[in-house]
């Protein structure tokens, strides 16, 4: 694949907690996860190139809350590439708050907000599976471990790749690349709640993306 990042380009991440990352409190609005890492590593590589960056991730979305946004955080921003990681919330708060995204609802609203990345910007599409990584079996404020939480997030793992397949957009399997970390390092060294990643997390994650948009 050759790099798909041209010069001047506006690249937008978009998702939520793990794409936000304290961007409100870092000093330069990318926050301290995956986002600020790739925007560190890509200026190095590339300082003739003059890319901006922008984070616009917002903790504890779903897929409906970025539709909500999409329009101010997505589309009036003009970006050349948008950067889409979501989708673990709307399994999580089935566990937690009985609030669930059945899979088809989750399709139906992801495919909206890239038709509309299509037909209104000229923007490249970046497509992150969620991912999971069962580290806890049993907390009082869930209705399941996390290993069960596997036969809602699955679904919505598949919707993740059948629309990068349907948008032509660079995809990047997370869930398939933390299983294999977890190969050899434990799952908790990558996200210690099997959710949000730690540092090392990030910086494979961050690792992962430049790979798949430069190479």
């Amino acid at each position: 694949m050759k790099n798909i990042i041209e010069k001047n380009s506006t690249i937008l991440f978009q998702g939520d907690s793990v794409t936000d990352c304290g961007r409100l409190e870092s000093s330069n609005g990318l926050g301290f996860g995956y986002a600020n890492m790739i925007a560190a590593w890509l200026t190095a590589q590339y300082p003739q190139k003059s890319f901006n960056f922008l984070n616009k991730g917002i903790s504890g979305n779903r897929v409906i809350d970025l539709q909500n946004r999409w329009k101010e955080d997505c589309l009036d921003l003009n970006p050349s590439i948008v950067s889409i990681l979501i989708g673990i919330n709307d399994c999580w708060r089935k566990y937690d708050n009985n609030d669930a995204t059945a899979a088809d609802k989750f399709e139906a609203t992801y495919k909206q907000l890239l038709t509309e990345v299509k037909e209104k910007t000229n923007a490249k599409i970046i497509i992150m599976e969620p991912f999971l990584l069962p580290v806890i079996e049993e907390r009082s404020d869930w209705s399941a471990g996390q290993s069960q939480w596997r036969e809602d997030l699955d679904p919505k793992i598949h919707v993740a790749r059948k629309l990068a397949r349907e948008f032509e957009a660079t995809f990047i399997p997370l869930d398939g690349i933390f299983a294999k970390a977890s190969m050899a390092l434990a799952m908790d060294k990558w996200a210690g709640d099997g959710v949000h990643p730690s540092q090392a997390g990030h910086a494979l994650i961050a690792q992962e993306w430049i790979k798949a948009v430069t190479q």
